[in-house]
């Protein structure tokens, strides 16, 4: 099953909740980059095969599953069976690589072993793994996430036609989200207001990335090295930039 990718057309910050970070942005699935992950016959030891990514939050996912009582039939399932993940979306891009490879287990699992958890519930279950969990569950195309990411409002988005730009550098979000609170100059929650109203489209048009991305100055102040030019936005904490194509 392919595990898209996301892109944050905008972050806004706009509240602390004690260690976490309050957001409203609207996130867009790249549906031409993706990871693979598969449930297969068993061929080697742990859970993924060959898994290179010990902390991929997969592993999360499996034991909020195990939280939810279904330990019996995930045992005895994953006696014979392993997960297949096939890395394509860069880790640390900002891209939310492994938020949508637990989401992808999620509906893997729930669907293979016939386990019938809701929608409903399988959206609670992704905001305890991790903050764009949920986004990835919903399967939306577009949406505006806020909160810590437990939030998730589909939106009827005209979303123009982009270039991704990957980078090796690997941005660290915990670091890039501290760097901000450490240098906080105040929220502007006015232009998140607006911007959650308008499309895509719209918002790249008339907006910088500066005004876009409040993580863009905290991220550079880290990350010398990554240079942005001017018709490039980043996304979210990470390294990976997007620009509009044949767009006017």
């Amino acid at each position: 099953m392919r595990s898209f990718a996301k892109i944050n057309i905008f972050l806004k910050i706009t509240g602390f909740r004690g260690n976490y970070h309050e957001l409203s942005s609207r996130f867009i699935i790249c549906d031409w980059l993706y990871d693979e992950v598969e449930l297969v016959k068993r061929i080697s030891d742990g859970l993924i095969i060959d898994n290179p990514f010990s902390d991929n939050i997969i592993f999360k996912a499996y034991d909020a599953l195990v939280a939810l009582g279904f330990s019996k039939q995930l045992e005895e399932f994953f006696k014979f069976h392993q997960v297949s993940l096939i890395k394509n979306i860069p880790v640390g891009g900002g891209l939310g690589g492994g938020s949508s490879n637990a989401a992808t287990f999620l509906h893997l699992v729930n669907d293979t072993l016939n386990l019938n958890i809701s929608q409903k519930k399988l959206m609670q279950i992704a905001h305890n793994i991790g903050a764009d969990v949920a986004f990835f569950v919903s399967k939306f195309k577009a949406a505006n996430v806020s909160g810590i990411g437990e939030i998730v409002e589909e939106f009827d988005d005209d979303i123009p036609n982009l270039d991704i730009i990957t980078s090796p550098i690997f941005c660290s979000t915990p670091k890039v989200f501290n760097q901000y609170r450490a240098n906080f100059n105040g929220f502007d929650e006015s232009l998140a207001r607006d911007l959650k109203k308008l499309k895509s489209s719209e918002i790249l048009v008339n907006f910088t990335n500066i005004e876009l991305n409040d993580l863009l100055k905290p991220c550079q102040q880290i990350y010398h090295e990554l240079d942005i030019a001017n018709d490039e936005f980043l996304s979210g904490s990470g390294s990976t930039k997007f620009k509009t194509k044949n767009l006017t």
